[in-house]
């Protein structure tokens, strides 16, 4: 049995799949068989009887308190709302040999990472064997919050989607757009156009309590308006899939295909956006993750407005305040956010900000942790002054200063309102960032933050997350540098342009990109 892991739900593009194959992976394990495991927590006689479940009637009845009514009258008023969301993903794998055998003796050739790709998600072309070049199709959920057809659904499951179709309760198919999307929160907001009546449903105004009744409504293996319940498990849940973690934990049973689809309290409002689960086996096993209403709402009333998120940056490297540094500080508790370093030119080094300082509270909120540093900080708008709690060589003092934008967070859909394409000016379909300041993506290049799924670099498979060396023989370190160079090969005649780029699994190689014009 393989360890266990987290497990986001829906389908996935093979870019998608080398990103989630690591230890705490993020992408769904299609299995719906398994074994059913009991596990004797006592001694010899602990199962000697039948134990109710807690969300049984005689659970309720044992407690003294009356058993629900159930949550029909609840499912017939939000259900509509709920959709299954379709997408189709142009596949481009490059196809190189791997030898399987197929159990009866004869060998088959697949490309890298096809096994598992295939024991993952199930896809597999009519013959049984990888196409060179294909289209593949993955399901999830979401559901609208305006009557004119906005739809809010998971980043995961319309990334990199040539096209996105949604069927609503009744039946209906619909074409959708993609609005925006947000990684970072794993959100994407959809648009289904020529109707101002959709059923919709609204976000919970306060946050959700831990054991309070959860409904979860989704499309699970595809099947389409699945129903489950259970209780808030817990909150403030950290799964490591993200700067901004905190899910909201419930036990109601979600699956693949569940991603994107609401989460109702009991007067249907919604709580959170199912997104991952945890399990060992690939099936639920009753811990599922949802992004909380708050979080969701900020994000979307973004994307709705503008079609990307900014968040306010303060520029700081932290790291959580140990029992033993806190010692170390002559400080009373363990909270707060250590700062290891400033980074240059940003509002923090520029307020002064030490290395060695702690950050203890913004605006007076108690600062937690780096985490719920980096939370509140990605709350506020850019240009916003806050004032901060900072413990300075063991004194306590107050600093002002304003946020800036956090550098190559925007992620705007290239094909919504034009993007980045301007008419007669030559371009690939992408949006672009120094690497220098994405974290984790090296200090040479730009790292793509958005393509445009009708574009040329699309097309020949370049993905959110890659790395951008050289464009026509030029090092790139900017966007400015990637433009110059794409105007001096169309000024050269060339119809192509030939990009060195770096994947997150793989050494750097070259694409030939076609240069389209906008």
């Amino acid at each position: 049995m393989e360890g266990d892991h987290f497990d986001h739900l829906s389908v996935q593009n093979d870019a998608h799949i080398r990103k989630v194959l690591r230890p705490r992976r993020l992408s769904l394990l299609a299995s719906v068989a398994g074994l059913s495991m009991v596990v004797a927590l006592g001694g010899a006689g602990f199962l000697s009887r039948e134990m109710p479940s807690l969300t049984s009637p005689a659970y309720a009845a044992e407690a003294g308190k009356p058993a629900p009514a159930g949550f029909g009258d609840l499912v017939e008023r939000v259900k509509p709302a709920v959709i299954s969301v379709r997408v189709k993903i142009d596949d481009d794998r490059q196809v190189t040999p791997l030898v399987r055998d197929d159990g009866d003796g004869d060998q088959m050739q697949l490309p890298p990472g096809f096994q598992q790709f295939e024991r993952q998600f199930g896809f597999r072309s009519p013959d049984g064997m990888p196409k060179r070049h294909q289209m593949i199709t993955g399901e999830g959920s979401g559901f609208f919050i305006t009557a004119d057809g906005y739809a809010v659904t998971n980043n995961h499951v319309v990334d990199h989607a040539k096209s996105v179709q949604v069927t609503t309760d009744d039946g209906t198919v619909y074409t959708a757009k993609v609005v925006g999307t947000d990684p970072k929160t794993d959100l994407a907001l959809i648009k289904v156009d020529g109707k101002t009546d959709f059923p919709h449903v609204n976000f919970a105004e306060a946050p959700a309590r831990v054991g309070d009744w959860v409904i979860a409504v989704g499309n699970p293996f595809g099947l389409g308006g699945t129903v489950t319940a259970g209780i808030v498990s817990a909150r403030g849940r950290d799964i490591g899939s993200g700067p901004y973690d905190d899910y909201v934990q419930i036990d109601a049973p979600i699956n693949k295909g569940n991603s994107g689809g609401p989460a109702f309290d009991t007067n249907g409002n919604v709580i959170g956006v199912n997104t991952a689960i945890y399990s060992p086996s690939g099936g639920s096993v009753g811990i599922g993750f949802d992004i909380p209403a708050g979080t969701a709402k900020l994000v979307v009333a973004q994307l709705k407005d503008k079609g990307y998120v900014t968040r306010g940056w303060l520029g700081v490297q932290v790291q959580p305040v140990t029992a033993e540094i806190a010692d170390s500080l002559g400080m009373k508790q363990a909270r707060g956010a250590l700062v290891d370093s400033p980074q240059d030119g940003s509002p923090a080094a520029k307020a002064g900000i030490k290395a060695g300082d702690v950050i203890t509270a913004v605006d007076g909120r108690e600062v937690k942790d780096s985490r719920a540093l980096a939370r509140t900080i990605s709350t506020l708008a850019p240009g916003s002054s806050v004032k901060l709690d900072v413990l300075h060589n063991g004194q306590s003092k107050t600093i002002d200063l304003t946020l800036a934008e956090m550098p190559g967070d925007r992620h705007k859909v290239a094909d919504n309102g034009g993007g980045d394409r301007d008419a007669g000016r030559p371009y690939l379909g992408l949006r672009v960032a120094p690497a220098s300041e994405v974290d984790g993506a090296g200090r040479n290049g730009v790292v793509v933050t958005g393509v445009d799924p009708s574009g040329p670099a699309a097309d020949k498979g370049l993905r959110t997350g890659d790395v951008i060396l050289d464009v026509g023989g030029k090092a790139v370190a900017n966007t400015g540098d990637v433009r110059s160079a794409l105007a001096a090969a169309s000024k050269d005649g060339k119809k192509s342009v030939l990009i060195r780029v770096k994947t997150a699994d793989a050494a750097a190689r070259f694409i030939a990109v076609p240069i389209a014009k906008g």
